[in-house]
């Protein structure tokens, strides 16, 4: 079989069969095919797409390109969730909690970020000592003893997936349903849960940039894991602004330490309040999502969440201290009020650009090499919807090296304002 003839096939739109997937995959993950002609074939369907068949085709054999992780000595249901990423998005940190003090078991495998801010191992290594590293041994058994891990993904398992994200973040084939789809799900089908929760969002801070293309993505994810037996859910949810207040691994480390005290934003504690009761109702924990809700939120109200929180950080040689009390997490030493300039109704606080200028800062990673400040990032004082006086802070800025002036001044451009009263915006735009 010659690569080039699969590169031309996909090239005049002509479906690629089970046999070739598998060998394109087994032979790149040998090293046996060089990135160049790879990086063809992924333009290749960037542009004419893939169909059903195809993209479960290329799920599988990224799925068993290395190996998976076993869960059946695990007790009760195993629970995971993925979100498609955003700005400010902490959700892992207050809704895996909140299942497991529910009875749920949360054996999570997450990454780092690259773009606007760290993803969740960034978050969690912000608190002292963290160890995002556990064999699978300690993993499992974590799990069954509290209810909880969040580790690292694993070196062995899906590593086709590692080899094709780097090539695609490099070469602008980031952006396609199929890939998207058969990337996200081959790790979830191979980290070993039974219930799957997606948190696919759409908007300018998103891969998504309209709900209908959330919603193909979705709905694809959902076929894909009903393929092999796993219970499926999504939510298609709004990124157009950050998600919460904070932008930032230790201000969204305390952002969902304040969620999980009851004292969290608005619309961060809804989502997660809808993730939990879904799930919930899902794993057959609750009989409805209603009574699933109300679950929820008692685990938050007795404490019983923050506790499952501080135990995942204590077994996993975490500072409970930073906990308790989240002003020992690091800071800045630097916090800038951003005072708006005029009056008027907040039309968008645009999360592409919030996102950019909290990586500039330190915040987030442009290159996976680069240091991610932890202290470093935006917290808004006002969103979508909020009206604001002329000197009321729009955000404050954390940060350690002095602002520029261009810097401060795209900031302010990110907040879009109008004369006229503006709708606050509708989080969850639908659950499928």
């Amino acid at each position: 079989m010659r690569f080039v003839d699969i590169i031309e096939k996909k090239r005049w739109g002509q479906p690629l069969t089970e046999t070739e997937i598998h060998w394109w995959i087994e032979h790149y993950v040998k090293g046996e095919l060089p990135d160049y002609q790879v990086s063809a074939l992924l333009m290749a369907i960037v542009l004419i797409g893939m169909n059903v068949e195809e993209t479960f085709a290329l799920t599988m054999a990224m799925f068993h390109s290395g190996a998976t992780i076993d869960l059946s000595g695990i007790s009760g249901v195993k629970v995971d969730k993925h979100s498609t990423g955003g700005v400010g998005d902490k959700t892992t940190l207050a809704l895996g909690p909140i299942l497991a003090a529910c009875g749920a078991k949360v054996a999570k495998m997450s990454g780092r970020g690259l773009g606007s801010t760290g993803g969740t191992l960034d978050k969690l290594e912000s608190i002292r000592g963290f160890n995002c590293y556990l064999d699978k041994e300690t993993f499992i058994k974590q799990v069954d003893d509290i209810g909880i891990a969040v580790i690292g993904q694993t070196e062995d398992l899906v590593p086709a997936d590692k080899k094709l994200y780097a090539l695609r973040d490099v070469t602008g084939t980031v952006a396609s349903i199929p890939l998207i789809a058969s990337s996200i799900m081959s790790k979830k089908l191979a980290a070993g849960a039974e219930i799957i929760e997606l948190d696919v969002k759409y908007g300018d801070g998103a891969f998504m940039k309209t709900a209908d293309e959330a919603e193909q993505l979705a709905h694809m994810m959902i076929r894909l894991g009903e393929f092999c037996g796993r219970k499926v859910s999504a939510m298609i949810t709004d990124m157009n602004e950050p998600l919460g207040m904070a932008i930032g691994n230790a201000l969204e480390v305390k952002e969902a330490v304040d969620t999980l005290c009851g004292r969290g934003p608005e619309d961060f504690t809804e989502l997660v309040l809808t993730g939990a009761a879904s799930m919930l109702h899902q794993a057959g924990l609750e009989p409805d999502m209603q009574t699933g809700r109300r679950m929820a939120k008692e685990a938050i109200v007795n404490g019983s969440a923050l506790e499952k929180f501080k135990a995942m950080v204590k077994a996993q040689e975490g500072d409970v201290c930073q906990i308790e009390n989240t002003d020992l997490l690091p800071k800045a030493s630097c916090v800038t009020p951003l005072t708006a300039r005029k009056s008027g109704y907040v039309r968008q606080a645009k999360a592409l650009e919030l996102g950019r200028l909290a990586m500039e800062i330190g915040a987030g990673r442009e290159r996976k090499e680069d240091t991610i400040d932890p202290a470093a990032g935006i917290v808004l004082g006002k969103k979508t919807g909020d009206y604001v006086a002329a000197g009321d802070v729009l955000a404050w800025v954390h940060h350690e090296h002095p602002l520029e002036k261009e810097w401060e001044e795209r900031l302010y451009d990110a907040f879009e304002l109008a004369d006229e009263p503006v709708d606050k915006k509708k989080l969850i735009y639908k659950m499928l």
